[in-house]
């Protein structure tokens, strides 16, 4: 037998129930997994609240985590009992062991352990895309960044200086301003309410050619009146909920704007655009440029609370549930 976090019903963290299940079986194509450590992110909670509907219910939540090949079904190729591998965008992740499709995992590199592996993997491949292929931030670009404190945020306020790019960092208090400061942040804004004006006073009314926002409906207003004509916004989440239906027209108002809702798996669903946004990622954390906070740990029973420290704000960078 394992264990796993299992939802019977959407709602708010209670929902989450710690019951013994079968360990899984891997099919054709597919890897049983011996988890070592599993990632937190806020699509766990869309999922949880029913925001984001799972196919049937009851269901095991968790889009990360990193462990070791403890079985492998028909036909896989390429991997061995043993080996250390990782993935992300593949539910069913709070689980002591869990079976996967073969094609989602990365292996892990030495120097990369399964912490550090389960709090990057999500969070830091959408760092990657968001910098190197949704918009290719180059040096002496300045950009603007939401939640910089928070798991995604901090990787993208290292890669993006990394990169030589000025970072104005988006922040709800003055200690995680320090905080997305410590990690490449030239610049850091607590609150949205005048952020515009912030950035054209930084910028010197030049404004911004990309803003990566996070958080959706509260700042969505704020984020497009930061752009330079012609600029890109990329709304990446909604932790303040979702964006309401808008007026495109506004776009050519606001100086012929683009605006890009991307997700992790659009850009990951080809198996060579996976390793090669995984590689990239591994690159920069093993050489330095890029480093993984993860500041909270929590046993994998008690990812209600962790997910009750999420959603109040209570956390930064990167939380992981150990089984």
């Amino acid at each position: 037998m394992s264990k796993a976090i299992r939802i019977h019903s959407y709602g708010g963290p209670e929902v989450m129930k710690w019951e013994d299940v079968p360990t899984p079986e891997p099919g054709p194509g597919e890897v049983l997994v011996k988890q070592g450590a599993v990632g937190l992110n806020y699509i766990d909670v869309y999922f949880r609240t029913g925001l984001y509907k799972a196919p049937t219910l009851p269901i095991t939540i968790g889009m990360e985590g990193a462990g070791t090949v403890a079985a492998l079904g028909q036909g896989v190729t390429g991997l061995a009992v043993g080996d250390r591998v990782a993935y992300a965008g593949a539910i069913g992740a709070y689980a002591t062991a869990r079976v996967i499709a073969a094609e989602k995992l990365v292996k892990l590199p030495d120097g990369i352990d399964d912490t550090t592996a389960a709090a990057m993997m999500l969070q830091g491949m959408t760092a990657q895309y968001l910098v190197r292929r949704t918009y290719k931030v180059k040096a002496g670009d300045t950009i603007v960044v939401h939640a910089a404190a928070g798991g995604v945020g901090l990787i993208l306020c290292q890669w993006a200086k990394h990169l030589g790019a000025t970072v104005i960092g988006v922040v709800s208090s003055d200690e995680k301003a320090e905080l997305a400061r410590a990690h490449g942040a030239a610049h850091a804004v607590v609150g949205y309410d005048k952020l515009a004006a912030e950035v054209k006073r930084i910028t010197a009314g030049a404004m911004v050619p990309v803003v990566y926002d996070s958080i959706g409906k509260e700042t969505f207003a704020a984020s497009l009146d930061c752009l330079a004509p012609l600029g890109l916004m990329a709304s990446f989440g909604s932790a303040s909920g979702p964006v309401p239906p808008v007026d495109i027209s506004m776009l050519a108002a606001k100086g012929s704007l683009y605006l890009t809702r991307p997700t992790l798996a659009t850009y990951t669903a080809k198996r060579e655009d996976l390793v090669a946004t995984a590689n990239d990622l591994f690159d920069v954390v093993r050489s330095g440029a890029v480093k993984i906070a993860v500041n909270q740990t929590y046993p994998l029973n008690e990812a209600a609370e962790a997910h009750r420290r999420l959603e109040a704000r209570q956390t930064t960078g990167s939380t992981v549930l150990l089984p």
